[in-house]
């Protein structure tokens, strides 16, 4: 018995070193963690249940026959980060480049069919040379597999991707269909054709960091939601994202205990706004504000920042925010902000985790490149992801809301429940000067004419109290109880229930 047990040990042991010490060592040098040791770090100490050690590939082609290392390139399991139960794979970069075979998606499919059946995330941690050439069209099935699975838990159960290494070719798709994608600096990127390819087909020079590095992502292109320092920093705050995530659409977000009152004034937000109507403020210290300890989860912080999106916790739950931003581009809407809100709203939505809007957009972003790009279309999808919310909305409008961007930013009319504006609020079809340019076209050479002409739209118009007599608006209320007011609708909101007309599936414009 204890030859057959120190067997099992050797296994093991050989198992866990996965490519060898010497390509352990190259991992280390790089200032990259294994598979294992990230692992460790993202779990709780200890409750790692792990699948598929002992699996080797079959290739026989191009000597691949007596090339067999245990797990193949992947470590597979489960485990709980903060109690929490969670799937998990590592793909482990000593193992044959972390390439992708056929067995190696196997054992990706595996823990993913079983999250959807238990109801847990999926967290994916990517460092992957892609498919594995040897296998040929075996790999290319294996991804086929794992993106198939990837659309089936969409909605689901969340999926979080971060990428930790190379990710190249086909092996970008399958993050790309996750909830949240994760890069870290200097040592991960992400492309479909590498740099080498681009130069042959198109003769432009340009380095893997510049094609698809974690700025180009982050900043440019929008496919990953952060970027951190190195593997730690990445992994900490994927177990600080967790916890602001229900395990699975069937479930509520997860609620901690209430360390922060609810009832807590700001008085400094009395004073928030300028007495310019043109000078920008910081949103952010408004969100943080109302949030529970001021602890704000931002998603995107380096994309299209004149919109913000992220997760805050009101008396314990989360809450997701999407507030516009006077410091950049006035807070208008364009065509990256309102791609990115809309994102976030609909994960929100699948996931039940009601929306917390804060409003003051000026309109939609002038000019021939917007229009050229599709800004009817792009802004659209946010109007549209707002109307088909299902969970609690609040809004809260605290300075401009103007135009059709009015309406899209969670109007009441399309689906919020509860309506704040500040005494500060605008809500009109224009700012006062367009719109007495245009009213009174003719006196635009009288100066004092027109500026009385000015003065009395303001009055009449850029205001909140217009609105809330028509009802649009359920209060107004003192900046400095915004807090309270939004956790007491919130906890009004609770139950809420909505029934939607039967359809296969939504037709939203892509």
């Amino acid at each position: 018995m204890s030859g057959i047990l120190a067997k099992l040990q050797a296994r093991r042991d050989e198992a866990h070193l996965g490519g060898g010490q010497r390509r352990i060592d190259a991992q280390h040098a790089k200032g990259k963690l294994t598979a294992r040791e990230r692992l460790e770090l993202l779990l709780d100490e200890g409750s790692f249940e792990e699948y598929g050690t002992y699996v080797t590939h079959r290739c026989t082609e191009f000597g691949m026959q007596s090339q067999q290392v245990s797990g193949d390139g992947v470590v597979t399991g489960w485990g709980t980060v903060n109690g929490r139960q969670v799937y998990v794979f590592s793909q482990d970069f000593t193992v044959f480049g972390g390439s992708l075979s056929e067995t190696h998606a196997q054992k990706i499919c595996k823990i993913m069919d079983k999250a959807m059946q238990n109801g847990a995330p999926v967290i994916g941690l990517n460092d992957s040379g892609g498919a594995r050439i040897q296998e040929g069209v075996a790999s290319l099935a294996g991804y086929a597999e794992v993106f198939k699975r990837n659309v089936r838990a969409s909605g689901v159960v969340p999926q979080i991707s971060v990428i930790m290494g190379p990710c190249a070719g086909g092996a970008v798709y399958s993050p790309a269909m996750t909830d949240f994608i994760f890069m870290v600096k200097d040592s991960s990127y992400m492309f479909v054709t590498g740099p080498d390819v681009v130069k042959t087909v198109t003769n432009e020079v340009i380095t893997a960091e510049e094609l698809g590095g974690a700025k180009t992502h982050t900043g440019k292109s929008s496919v990953a939601d952060a970027a951190f320092e190195n593997d730690v920093e990445a992994i900490a705050q994927v177990r600080r994202l967790l916890d602001f995530l229900p395990a699975s659409a069937r479930e509520t977000p997860p609620s901690l205990p209430q360390l922060d009152d609810p009832d807590r004034v700001e008085l400094s937000l009395d004073s928030l706004i300028p007495d310019n109507p043109n000078k920008p403020y910081d949103m952010k210290e408004l969100i943080r504000k109302v949030a529970d300890l001021g602890d704000f989860f931002e998603i995107q912080a380096d994309f299209a920042a004149n919109i913000i999106t992220g997760f805050i916790r009101l008396e314990g739950s989360t809450v997701g925010v999407v507030a516009n931003h006077p410091m950049v581009l006035a807070g208008c809407l364009d065509i990256d902000s309102s791609r990115k809100a809309a994102r976030f709203v609909r994960f929100c939505d699948a996931f039940n985790v009601p929306i917390l809007t804060f409003v003051d957009v000026p309109g939609f972003l002038p000019g021939s490149s917007q229009e050229y790009g599709g800004i009817i279309k792009h802004g659209a999808k946010l109007l549209f992801a707002y109307s088909q919310a299902t969970v609690p909305m609040v809004t809260v409008i605290t300075r401009k809301a103007y135009g059709g961007a009015y309406d899209v930013m969670a109007s009441q009319h399309i689906g919020a429940d509860v309506n704040y504006a500040w005494p500060t609020a605008e809500i009109a079809v224009m700012g006062a000067k367009g719109a007495t340019e245009i009213l009174y076209r003719s006196e635009l050479g009288d100066l004092e004419k027109i500026a009385a002409r000015t003065a009395e739209y303001e009055e009449r118009f850029a205001n909140p109290f217009v609105a809330a007599e028509r009802g649009f608006i359920d209060e107004v209320i003192w900046p400095h109880s915004t807090r309270r007011r939004v956790a007491r609708a919130f906890a009004a909101l609770r139950n809420k229930e909505i029934e939607t007309p039967f359809r296969k599936h939504d037709n939203i414009p892509l």
